[in-house]
């Protein structure tokens, strides 16, 4: 082993390019994924594959995780073969992926008595930015955790910010989503309005774009929109996943959240038409 040793579980659209640029940066990865082909492409990259949860468990020390949603995160790590069960006292956990705050904290407390520690650090910027190692990570847990894992974040994203305690991070990115997908939203909204009432809505996007209505979001969405690019980016059926997990802890905390519940509406309109 060269000291630099991370495990690797979920080798899917993000978590393959992630591990693929740890490999690059120097790191022994060992990696895992339910579908067999995922680990064939790390290895053929160069990673180390692993059979099971467990081998990553007995080689790593550090272990993240980038997962579809809390009930993946929560198997894989305290489920029956999880890493709860093979890891070493001591064994950080980086979980990356996109779940509730509340369960970052259920699983992170069930880790306690093992000594094993956790921070959640999910990420925005989708499969591009995971590719060319610039996402954008939002941590949640203790300090000294945030930077024990900060040289992989330094690999894996352009930015790196600690929130605060753990599922902060998964706060964070429920925000994130929501301001994405209400913007989205309302540009659509905007440009059809221009053009249903007879103004150029290419125009009207190049007016608009150095004022307050400007957006990353406008930026990037209206020239897919003005041209009829609509290839998935981000799947509806994820934003579905995010603002879910955002009406819940909105629920919990006791958070009116009713823009977001309109765009839900839409969202399972497009899902049960077939465009999930």
């Amino acid at each position: 082993m060269n000291g630099k040793v991370v495990g690797f579980i979920g080798l899917g659209i993000m978590g393959k390019p992630m591990a693929i640029s740890l490999v690059r940066a120097g790191y022994e990865v060992y990696g895992y994924d339910l579908v067999k082909e995922a680990i064939e492409d790390l290895k053929n990259a160069g990673d180390e594959g692993c059979g099971s949860i467990r081998e990553v468990a007995e080689r790593s020390r550090t272990i993240i995780t980038m997962l579809p949603n809390s009930p993946h995160v929560r198997q894989a790590v305290l489920g029956e073969g999880g890493i709860a069960q093979y890891a070493a006292p001591g064994t950080l956990i980086v979980d990356m992926s996109s779940i509730a705050p509340a369960a970052s904290k259920e699983i992170a407390s069930a880790l306690s008595p093992k000594g094993i520690r956790m921070i959640d650090a999910p990420v925005s910027g989708g499969e591009p930015k995971a590719i060319d190692g610039t996402l954008a990570i939002m941590v949640g847990g203790a300090e000294e955790d945030f930077l024990e894992a900060r040289p992989l974040f330094e690999v894996l994203g352009a930015s790196a910010v600690h929130i605060g305690a753990i599922g902060s991070g998964n706060t964070c990115k429920l925000a994130n989503q929501v301001i994405v997908v209400l913007n989205i939203a309302a540009l659509s909204e905007g440009l059809m309005l221009a053009k249903k009432a007879g103004a150029d809505p290419a125009r009207v996007f190049d007016a608009i774009k150095g004022g307050l209505a400007g957006s990353t979001a406008m930026n990037a969405k209206a020239p897919m929109m003005l041209s009829g690019d609509f290839k998935p980016g981000f799947r509806i059926d994820l934003h579905i996943k995010d603002l879910m997990n955002a009406l819940d802890t909105g629920y919990q905390t006791g958070t009116p959240l009713p823009l977001s519940a309109q765009v839900m509406q839409m969202f399972q309109t497009l899902h049960q038409d077939g465009f999930g």
